[in-house]
């Protein structure tokens, strides 16, 4: 079974076709702004200009008839980019006469780091730019034992390299700054119960500059954010005695968030599971992998249920697998 998968919730537009066993083809084409950060217009418009070629481009590798069903990332993310993405899926699932399924974004980070990691039953920590969650399985829906208050952690660190002047994405270079890092500066430790936050984390470290090196201050940034979402993950592990942690997302390729995730998982008898770097961002991998897998269970999206879900949230969906 061969099911295409469309992303572009965001900044990246991505279009994959995998089978059961791996990814056959992916191609990308994300969206870079000329300066600040993400702007929604901007970013569809970019989606639908480059939509075409990407999957002429897939089509040129994979025999479109090949293809036995069409995902695409229904939710959450940012409107006018999930507009784009659903409408080429409509179109595609209605010329190819091939089933439509409306995949939750949040799932398919899930449920892609479980294929490729063979994690069972894991704690997951989802790490990207617009969310920041504690996610582990509960009877047939996955559940959110905790999540950011206000901005994902991605957002955080992009915020902050705006403001140093780095251009996006801002984690990369955020990352290797804090490597040269020598000296901590104390940041607002933001935990409430089981949930985060990170935007009063931002302005602090923000006032830090021309007080501080900017390594120092990077260092300082992501020392602080990653002990919080270790010690929620942590929390999380305790409370539900599962033995397996499993981190997705565009943040979860930093290095030092994953030593301090395999420390903390090494105390606790734990183990520790990270996808390939490249299926951890958002990728059309993702969705097609998820959309396989729930068409293989039965789901299938009518056309009418096809709209697209900025709001979408993973406990909606009922987990048959």
């Amino acid at each position: 079974m061969n099911v295409l998968g469309i992303e572009g919730t965001a900044w990246n537009l991505s279009i994959s076709v995998v089978n059961e066993n791996e990814v056959i083809v992916a191609v990308s084409d994300p969206y870079t702004p000329k300066e600040g950060g993400i702007h929604p217009r901007e970013a569809s418009q970019h989606h639908a200009e480059k939509m075409p070629s990407l999957l002429k481009a897939i089509f040129d590798r994979f025999p479109k008839e090949n293809i036995d069903a069409v995902a695409f990332s229904q939710g959450p993310g940012l409107g006018p980019c999930l507009r784009v993405v659903g409408t080429a899926a409509r179109l595609l699932s209605l010329k190819l006469k091939k089933p439509l399924i409306g995949v939750n974004h949040c799932l398919a980070h899930v449920e892609v780091g479980r294929w490729k990691t063979n994690a069972k039953n894991p704690v997951t920590l989802y790490v990207s730019g617009g969310n920041s969650q504690i996610i582990a399985r509960r009877g047939n829906r996955y559940r959110v034992f905790g999540e950011t208050l206000d901005i994902g952690i991605g957002n955080a660190i992009d915020k902050l390299a705006r403001y140093f002047g780095l251009s996006h994405p801002g984690g990369p270079k955020i990352e290797k700054l804090a490597e040269d890092g020598q000296k901590y500066y104390p940041l607002p430790y933001v935990v409430k119960g089981m949930d985060f936050s990170f935007s009063g984390m931002v302005t602090a470290a923000q006032r830090l500059k021309g007080k501080a090196r900017l390594e120092d201050i990077a260092f300082s940034f992501q020392e602080t954010a990653f002990a919080m979402l270790t010690e929620v993950t942590e929390r999380a592990l305790a409370y539900l005695g599962y033995d397996e942690v499993l981190l997705v997302g565009g943040v979860g390729v930093n290095k030092r968030l994953q030593v301090m995730l395999r420390v903390m998982c090494e105390d606790r008898g734990a183990k520790l599971y990270t996808p390939p770097a490249e299926l951890m961002g958002d990728n059309g991998a993702m969705i097609a992998y998820t959309g396989l897998l729930m068409l293989k269970h039965g789901y299938i999206t009518p056309l009418e249920e096809s709209f697209v879900k900025p709001n979408f949230r993973i406990e909606e969906v009922e987990i048959r697998w």
